[in-house]
């Protein structure tokens, strides 16, 4: 479920506040989608005992590690400024003006470099498991709004007549990116590898990988529906976004515009942390460094190190007052979807290399799955990139 990190809300409630239901039809296959890819990360994970990034320096060389933590850098940085500057939002929402702001930055960044430092795996991923439960406030949030639920169900199988403008298409391929992403396909198998099971809990794995693609894209269900009911019915687009859980306030009630900035600032933390570590876990698979959660700050001081860094920088960008969570994050997670394809190759040829994963390479309909993932993503960016330069 980290996929619905704030960036991740920020997109959906654009896609709910200005195109109503009309993206409610990517959620079936975008879980597909967001199953397959974590399924196949967990597989190499379990089979080889190592993280992406640390095959692809194996078999590919330096030369193309280096391009590629160059291109989970940037990607990874700019979700993080998103994930900041919603966090700034959240606090914002919750009262919090003026000096409050950098105290409660500084407060928050040294609390969570705390808990990765001082806590193991295990006490870290029951950490992780809460938080995420506490996305159960959008769905709170969407009940108050009194929705017309047969209405948002039939929208993820009929489509509706805002999917057909070009704006709504960008803001698709967001979405993609914003689910399945760049940095989870790397940081899932790194998690996995810290889990250290063994190859009899692959279908446990492949379990895992649907159930938590599918709980994820729930709780995009009812972000998209508590905004659509709370905004896009009422005629609010949200070309500012950071008023959301504002603008819900009149048709919703306080309490649902209380459990949206609160699902925010969660959001923000668990995107923070997470995000942060899967850079960390690709610059130390790519350079032969220690990185893991298991071991203390002086002996992973490069991984913890880089961690820390990453979200001090994307604070202080988010701390600037020409930063908005809301206006750049579309743009930030349509990229990530364009970068998809270059990923989904790697993982294509490693998980179907059968010296590396022997018996438990992935089949053929997997694969033809993947490719027509990517060809999709490529189709949808060539179309979004051509109306922006000539629409």
């Amino acid at each position: 479920m980290a996929g619905n990190d704030a960036g991740g809300v920020v997109t959906y409630s654009l896609s709910g506040a200005n195109f109503g239901y009309a993206l409610m039809i990517v959620l079936p296959l975008l879980t597909l989608m967001y199953g397959l890819t974590q399924e196949i990360a967990g597989r190499l994970a379990i089979v080889t005992g190592r993280g992406l990034a640390d095959l692809i320096r194996e078999r590919y060389g330096v030369r193309i590690a280096i391009l590629i933590f160059i291109m989970v850098l940037f990607s990874n940085v700019s979700n993080l400024v998103v994930d900041a500057a919603a966090m700034k939002v959240a606090f914002e929402l919750f009262g919090l003006h003026g000096v409050w702001i950098p105290v409660a930055f500084v407060l928050t960044i040294l609390t969570l470099f705390l808990v990765v430092t001082k806590l193991n795996y295990q006490s870290t991923q029951r950490i992780f498991l809460f938080s995420m439960s506490l996305y159960i406030a959008y769905m709170i949030s969407a009940f108050k709004t009194n929705p017309d639920w047969l209405e948002a169900v039939k929208a993820m199988f009929v489509p509706t007549k805002e999917l057909w403008h070009a704006e709504t298409v960008l803001t698709g391929i967001a979405f993609i990116g914003t689910t399945v992403t760049p940095w989870g396909q790397f940081f899932i198998q790194s998690y996995m590898k810290d889990k250290k099971l063994s190859t009899d809990r692959i279908g446990f794995a492949k379990v895992e990988a649907y159930l938590g693609a599918i709980l994820s894209n729930i709780v995009t269900f009812f972000i998209i529906v508590a905004t659509k009911s709370a905004l896009f019915d009422h005629g609010i687009k949200l070309t500012n976004g950071e008023h959301a859980a504002l603008a819900i306030k009149p048709f919703a009630g306080e309490f649902a515009s209380f459990l949206y900035a609160f699902g925010l600032l969660n959001a923000s933390i668990i995107g923070l942390i997470i995000i942060s570590l899967s850079t960390a876990y690709v610059f130390t698979e790519l350079f032969g460094y220690e990185g893991t959660l298991d071991v203390g700050y002086k002996k992973g001081k490069n991984f913890y190190t880089l961690f820390l860094v990453q979200i001090c920088v994307a604070s202080a960008f988010a701390l600037s007052p020409f930063i908005s969570a809301y206006k750049i994050a579309i743009i930030i997670q349509a990229v990530n979807s364009m970068l998809l394809p270059i990923i989904f190759i790697f993982l294509i040829k490693i998980s179907t290399d059968k010296g590396l994963m022997r018996e438990y390479i992935i089949g053929r309909g997997r694969v033809i799955l993947l490719v027509l993932s990517g060809i999709l993503i490529v189709c949808a960016s060539i179309f979004s990139i051509l109306y922006n330069f000539f629409g």
